[in-house]
């Protein structure tokens, strides 16, 4: 008995998804991957995610102390609108819009956290606990509506637009809960650094011994690593009387970008090449 065309037409195309998808794993990809608009989750990206976190803090100080705060939130904001559309633009992962979006996320979240302390009168304890709510909400509604909150799933404009939300939430969330150890604690910059840094620490512990998922110890460090950036950026820029370095937010936030733009010409190269050698 012989197979119809459609039957063979299916074989066929079975046996074609199925080559491609080891071509794929041979170069070091997967299909889920291809088109993916975040970046692995490597080593070079927590380094990216601590850079910008500094910069934002060190750049959102200097701002609003040379200029008018509102002139510079209104700076900050049509930053982060105009870096967010040219993210949800592009149709890949393209470093330098992303880290982009990232970094002007970093700025406009840190200003948004420091007004609501200065500019209501809100202690950073009741703006961290309300960060900390409204990233709960948005979590909420993410999975509900996606069932995922991987961010390797980001294959929809709603899920992306989940992501970002989350993204800003969690520097606002970071920035609060920095300030808070530094200030209400009275730990100051460099060691709630090394706070941060030991509670990182204990995280990637318990993912490495596998009693914590991908996911939630991802996000927890997402979360964490904003403070632990800005704790470090803030104690290098702020004066000695204030137990800092006394290097200036303005070098320091130079500085820091800098770093920033030579890590995504890095990371920009290395892409084209891993392309290049999937192609062949």
């Amino acid at each position: 008995m012989t197979d119809s065309p459609q039957q063979d037409n299916f074989r066929n195309g079975a046996a074609s998804a199925v080559l491609d998808e080891r071509r794929l794993a041979r170069a070091g990809a997967s299909p889920r991957r291809a088109g993916a608009k975040v970046p692995e989750i490597t080593a070079w990206f927590w380094v990216a995610k601590v850079l910008t976190t500094g910069m934002g803090e060190t750049t959102s100080d200097f701002l609003v102390h040379q200029i008018e705060p509102a002139v510079a939130l209104g700076v900050g904001a049509v930053g982060l609108v105009a870096s967010l559309v040219l993210q949800f633009a592009v149709r890949r992962y393209i470093p330098w819009v992303y880290w982009l979006a990232v970094v002007m996320v970093s700025v406009f979240g840190t200003m948004a956290a420091d007004a609501v302390h200065v500019v209501l009168g809100v202690p950073y304890l009741v703006s961290a606990v309300f960060f900390l709510v409204v990233l709960s909400v948005v979590f909420l509604l993410w999975y509900r509506s996606e069932k995922t909150l991987s961010i390797h799933s980001l294959d929809t404009r709603r899920r992306e637009a989940f992501y970002w939300t989350a993204v800003l939430t969690t520097f606002a969330l970071g920035t609060a809960t920095g300030d808070m150890t530094a200030y209400s604690l009275n730990l100051g910059y460099l060691a709630s650094g090394a706070v941060f840094t030991a509670v990182i620490a204990v995280v990637g512990l318990l993912y490495w011994r596998g009693w914590i998922g991908a996911i939630p110890s991802f996000w927890f460090a997402y979360i964490l690593t904003r403070p632990l950036g800005a704790s470090f950026a803030d104690w290098t820029a702020v004066s000695f009387d204030r137990g800092g370095l006394g290097w200036g937010t303005g070098p320091v936030s130079l500085g820091l970008a800098a770093c920033i733009a030579a890590l995504v010409c890095y990371l920009s190269i290395g892409g084209r090449r891993n392309a290049l050698s999937r192609s062949r």
